[in-house]
């Protein structure tokens, strides 16, 4: 049961099965949340009408998508029409967006200010993260110190909080702490290229990584899939 709120929080909140789980903690640890969802021109664009529900589930005081338009300079599967692989191979692939990480926590970091809120969440993972280099703990750290150092909040107030509560999770542990949390995972949308419904493809990296921690912790898959 969630505690009394009495601090505010901004919660990264993509659509996707982890970022549902990080917004059910930080209502947990009594936070009142405001929900942020990046439309960036990601190809599965029906992952930010699946942001919208599970921030309405979850009891968000409110749920702001923001545009960025990171079409406009490609470089990933995601935002350039690049195939998007059926599993991830060596080195950091294709569906890495360039600077994606980043970008959105800078957003959050400026409506966290606008707020008066002290704390950011976030659901980077660096065990089950598709190897994406800013995933990392040493992305989170850095960016928390460039966020102290860069804003009014950081010098002249109480100093801004970048929490990553999934970052040594596999995907079985996150599907065990969302199954404690109540997240319903059936609204959440995970695949690289769902189809305008949602539906999964069930073939992409994030579709297996997703699958396998279902089966690991021995929980029924609810992904609708094509």
């Amino acid at each position: 049961m969630s505690q009394p709120i009495s601090r505010k929080a901004v919660v990264l909140v993509s659509g996707g099965m982890d970022s549902a789980v990080v917004l059910a903690i930080a209502r947990e640890q009594g936070f009142g949340v405001h929900a942020l969802s990046v439309a960036y021109g990601q190809r599965h664009s029906s992952e930010l009408e699946a942001a919208k529900r599970v921030a309405d589930k979850q009891g968000a005081i409110e749920h702001k998508t923001v545009q960025v338009d990171l079409r406009s300079i490609g470089g990933s599967a995601l935002t350039a029409d690049i195939e998007v692989p059926e599993q991830g191979g060596d080195g950091i692939p294709v569906t890495y967006v360039p600077a994606r990480n980043t970008i959105m926590l800078s957003i959050a970091l400026g409506w966290a200010e606008v707020l008066g809120a002290n704390d950011i969440f976030c659901g980077v993972n660096a065990v089950d993260y598709s190897g994406y280099p800013d995933c990392r703990p040493a992305f989170i750290d850095a960016f928390e110190q460039l966020a102290n150092v860069a804003t009014k909040a950081g010098v002249e107030g109480a100093g801004l909080r970048i929490h990553a509560p999934l970052m040594r999770m596999s995907k079985a542990d996150i599907a065990r702490e969302g199954q404690r949390l109540e997240v319903d995972f059936g609204q959440t949308v995970s695949c690289y290229q769902a189809d305008a419904q949602g539906s999964a493809c069930g073939h992409c990296d994030a579709c297996h990584l997703r699958a396998e921690g279902f089966r690991a912790a021995g929980i029924a898959d609810p992904t609708h899939y094509v």
